[in-house]
């Protein structure tokens, strides 16, 4: 059953994202040296950044020993205002010194289907240096935070998209052309490796998706219209953090 904590606000909710991730890179740097997180974009991870680079949790993480990944990453070039990596590497990444190194992003300058089968190799080389556990093939991140859009999608996984039940392919590619806007063309993880994480934590925040918020945690599962039901780790856990706003539509008794 997933854990469903809301939050009063978005700045409590950026608050409470930064701890847990501050206390996840120290549970992981603590047992295995390493710290593995996947992120995503949109506006509520940035607020989570700024607080992981001027609050007192940033001084908590060792971050030449945090590794960085993405869930998913429009294909523009590196620097583009739309970039997923852009956003994280001004917002987190280069105000932290991150070494480059330690940062594995999805390099959507390329051809469509040489981004995504180059990010599932880089991914595959990281599990060959980095083997997971409990049987898995796919590598365990030990956090994965994902947004959800208004549609219920996660990560670059839309309505009625192939990708929701693909059972092999660790990345694929997406010709996104339907809304949400932007409408180009993406790389995303797959179910695979979202669902092979020690820990998948969603954060949503606004009114605006409080309705398709409520039928994604309380309706009838359906993913294929909702694909952020497809997110059920094998062996791990499940978090969602939320803003009031967003939790408008549930019930106390709500669960998933």
């Amino acid at each position: 059953m997933a854990d469903i904590r809301v939050l009063p606000d978005a700045a409590a909710l950026a608050s409470a994202a930064a701890a847990l991730f501050a206390a996840s890179a120290a549970e992981a740097t603590a047992a295995r040296g390493l710290f593995s997180v996947m992120l995503s974009g949109g506006s509520t991870p940035r607020a989570m950044h700024a607080r992981l680079v001027s609050s007192k949790v940033a001084s908590r993480i060792d971050w030449e020993r945090v590794c960085f990944f993405w869930g998913d990453e429009r294909c523009l070039p590196p620097e583009h205002p739309d970039s997923n990596y852009r956003m994280a590497r001004e917002t987190l990444l280069d105000p932290n010194d991150v070494p480059a190194e330690n940062v594995y992003r999805i390099h959507g300058e390329l051809p469509l289907e040489t981004a995504a089968a180059s990010y599932e190799a880089e991914l595959r080389s990281f599990a060959t240096a980095h083997p997971p556990t409990n049987g898995l093939s796919a590598p365990r991140f030990d956090l994965i935070l994902l947004g959800m859009g208004d549609d219920g999608h996660t990560a670059s996984l839309f309505p009625h998209s192939a990708a929701i039940h693909e059972s092999q392919r660790w990345v694929v590619a997406v010709p996104h052309t339907t809304p949400p806007p932007p409408l180009v063309p993406r790389v995303t993880v797959t179910p695979v490796i979202i669902n092979a994480a020690a820990h998948v934590v969603f954060l949503v925040s606004g009114s605006a998706k409080a309705e398709r918020l409520q039928k994604v945690i309380a309706g009838e599962r359906n993913p294929d219209e909702l694909p952020s039901q497809i997110v059920s780790p094998t062996h791990g856990q499940l978090t969602w953090l939320l803003d009031a706003d967003a939790a408008s539509r549930l019930t106390a008794g709500s669960s998933l």
